[in-house]
């Protein structure tokens, strides 16, 4: 199983919040912080592609970036794509609510978005079309259940499996 993760500034090791005006842009590599997947990865997958957009970019080009992330997910063609995780970072939830949601819509490529509760907003808006998973804010407990949980609804879907296998209180 390839995956694309998408992922901010911050999380992508490419500066802070003083970074936040960095343009979209993407590696055929794990980077950052998709190196936390790594050890819940099985010999048959690997994270292939990370793309990564400063979230103050994407907050003023939301349309924008959003359709043009859409349109290099499209092209790449990996089995799954991985928006997040976001943890409780507004901004960043809103990057991959909206991209996720774009890329379900418009394409046959699975995505998962992960995030905490305290992007209620974000995931009020968007948990009707894109699925969710449940995760700690940065710092809190349970990150590495989050991150498994993520991996296995990955599964199900880049297998064409049925979701309903997927505990439902792990979602939003």
């Amino acid at each position: 199983m390839e995956i694309l993760i998408l992922l901010d500034q911050i999380q992508a090791g490419l500066g802070g919040t003083e970074r936040g005006d960095l343009p979209l842009g993407g590696k055929k590599m794990a980077m950052g912080s998709a190196d936390m997947f790594e050890r819940y990865l099985e010999k048959d997958e690997k994270i292939a592609v990370t793309l990564y957009c400063g979230d103050q970019n994407f907050m003023d080009h939301k349309d924008e970036v959003s359709l043009k992330l859409a349109a290099m997910i499209k092209k790449l063609h990996p089995d799954v794509v991985i928006c997040g995780p976001a943890f409780h970072y507004e901004q960043y939830a809103e990057m991959c609510a909206q991209t996720g949601a774009l890329v379900t819509e418009k394409t046959d490529i699975p995505v998962v978005a992960a995030m905490s509760k305290e992007c209620q907003s974000v995931i009020n808006q968007y948990r009707q079309r894109v699925d969710i998973v449940k995760m700690p804010k940065k710092g809190g407990t349970g990150l590495s259940d989050a991150l498994k949980d993520i991996l296995a609804l990955c599964r199900i879907k880049a297998n064409h499996g049925n979701i309903s296998e997927f505990p439902s209180d792990k979602i939003y």
